[in-house]
């Protein structure tokens, strides 16, 4: 089974998931613009149980536009956000396309 690990930009904080991502999604709703910086976000997908964390993270919550939770997971040295759960896919957690060092599937078109 494959390994993809994503980092911060200082490397102190480090998610580990394994097996492919179940999806990989693009959005240019404001709340991504924002945590990119970008005009938009690409969110990879894994299933909760196959995902280990290393390092701190600091969390952050808010509403998304549909007035379901958001809470993203940060790291305290950098301010990369890494990763993010969503209250809409409770089994789910999504992660920074760019913050993986392993090839990932392209995202949806």
């Amino acid at each position: 089974m494959i390994t993809h690990k994503a980092t911060c930009q200082c490397g102190s904080l480090a998610a580990t998931f394994e097996g492919d991502p179940d999806f990989v999604i693009v959005c240019n709703c404001k709340a991504c613009q924002k945590r990119t910086g970008a005009p938009f976000g690409t969110g990879v997908y894994f299933r909760k149980p196959r995902m280990s964390v290393s390092g701190d993270s600091t969390a952050w919550g808010r509403a998304a536009d549909s007035g379901r939770a958001i809470e993203n997971f940060f790291c305290p040295t950098c301010g990369t956000t890494l990763y993010w759960t969503l209250e809409m896919r409770p089994d789910h957690v999504g992660a920074a396309f760019g913050a993986f060092d392993t090839k990932l599937p392209d995202p949806v078109r």
